[in-house]
Parts: structure tokens; sequence; C-alpha cells
């Protein structure tokens, strides 16, 4: 078996067990279809030069590849209200696990990205277009199975990472965002989801990542605090299973706004 195969296979099968028997989405009203997949990449920079490096080749190279290829909702983030300098972070959606690891050698034979990538390729070592990239492959979840890129106005994004302290409860979690109705919660008090991921390959596993949008920061506040004050959550949070304290060691959260260019 090629390695790329073996690697694909073996990364399926660890998302499929540790689950529940399954529910069909649609009976509550979630959406269905096969899980696509993102890569969360998280850019060091160190001052305005190498952002606006990485920003153009996004923005010129990478974006127009990416589309080409199918994939049209590639979404470009700084922080808000960085303490220090921003880093950059981008959401690249692939339809397959097969997509995403044919990527490079796709990019290595197309001539139009090779160009328009020259600059950010081939920044020497003395003056490197970032400092270095964190990067983690998600799995969307099956109640969420596709990104819904929101309407085109100016917002805010706050990217959550829940840790856990092993995988069996990492995926107590995810079954609490899927069949215990978390998902569909969210959505009700106005916390919109972009997308939901368990981290396949990355740091600080276990966890999984999720990522939701908001008018303004009023907004976010009102939202939370709906959800918080929800009967249906408060009745799912006190289920034993589903506390906090046995599923969830860490949360980590960023607030992030698009760039101009940015198709999410």
């Amino acid at each position: 078996m090629k390695r790329r195969k073996f690697v694909q296979a073996s990364l399926l099968a660890g998302t499929a067990t540790g689950f529940l028997p399954s529910v069909n989405p649609s009976e509550s009203g979630q959406q269905s279809g096969p899980s696509e997949f993102y890569e969360l990449r998280i850019y060091t920079l160190k001052n305005g030069k190498q952002q606006k490096l990485v920003e153009n080749y996004f923005q010129n190279a990478l974006i127009p590849a990416l589309n080409r290829l199918g994939s049209k909702t590639i979404g470009v983030f700084t922080e808000y209200l960085a303490q220090g300098f921003t880093k950059l972070v981008a959401v690249i959606p692939f339809q397959s696990l097969d997509d995403y690891f044919k990527l490079p050698d796709t990019l290595a034979r197309d001539s139009a990205y090779q160009q328009a990538a020259a600059d950010y390729l081939n920044a020497p070592a003395t003056e490197p277009a970032y400092e270095r990239i964190e990067s983690s492959l998600l799995k969307s979840f099956a109640y969420m199975p596709k990104l819904e890129a929101p309407e085109k106005k100016p917002r805010i994004f706050e990217l959550r990472r829940y840790e856990s302290h092993n995988e069996t409860a990492g995926k107590k979690k995810i079954e609490m965002f899927n069949e215990g109705g978390e998902i569909a919660i969210f959505k009700r008090v106005g916390l919109t989801p972009v997308f939901f991921g368990e981290t396949l390959i990355g740091p600080q596993r276990p966890n999984l990542t999720y990522m939701l949008t908001f008018d303004n920061m009023e907004e976010h506040d009102l939202n939370w605090k709906a959800f918080g004050s929800d009967p249906e959550w408060k009745k799912i949070s006190a289920i034993p299973e589903y506390t906090n304290a046995r599923i969830v060691s860490n949360i980590v959260r960023t607030f992030l706004i698009p760039t101009a260019f940015s198709q999410i």
C-alpha cells in the first residue's frame, strides 16, 4: 500500500472509533452529506513586510490556484486587537483527504501559481516571508459537514479550540455537539457557526476547533449570554458525561477580522 493511501486510511479509521451509534442528521434538522476537511494555518509574522508578503501570496497566488481546483471559500484573517504583531490565520477547505495530500504536487505543476508566488516561495533566509507556520488538518463534524460562509460585510470571527485530556473525552465532546444537540442550540441562539472540525493532525491534540461569526462584539456578548441561559443548553450541560470537567481540559479562543480578499 502506498504511503499516502496508508495515511488516509489510518486517519479515516481513527475518526470512526469512539462514537455512539450514528443518528441521521436530517432527523434533527441538521445538514447531511460527506465530511470535508480543513487545513488551518497560522502564520507567525514579525513585521509589516512579512504580513504584506504573505497576504500578497494568498491574494494573488494561493487563493486563485485553489479556486481553479474547486475550493471556493478560502478564509484569511488577522487578529482582532492583536497583542504585539498580528498573526495571519487561514482556513482552506478540501472535499477529500486526497485533494489535501495532492495539493503540493499540483501547485508545483501550476505555472501561473509558481509565477505569482515567486516572491513568497523564493524569499531568502535573511529576509524570510514568515517566521513559522503552524498547520492543522481537521475533519468536519457529522452534523455540520460543510463550511458555511457568511454574508460578506464587516464582521468579526471567533476561533475556539477545545482541548481534552484524552481521546475518549475528545470524542465525547464531539458527540455533545452532534447527537447531543449543541450545534442546533448554537444556531438557534445566534452563535452562527462557520465550521466545526476535529483535529486529526496538529498541535495540542486531542482537540476540536470551530469558528463563529458576529456583526460586532456587542452581538458576541449578547448571543453567548443567550446560549448560557438557554434551558435546553442547561439541560444538556447538566448530563454528567457532558460536563466540562470530564471532557474539556482547556479552551483557547482567538478573535479575528477578515482580510479584504478573504472569501469567508
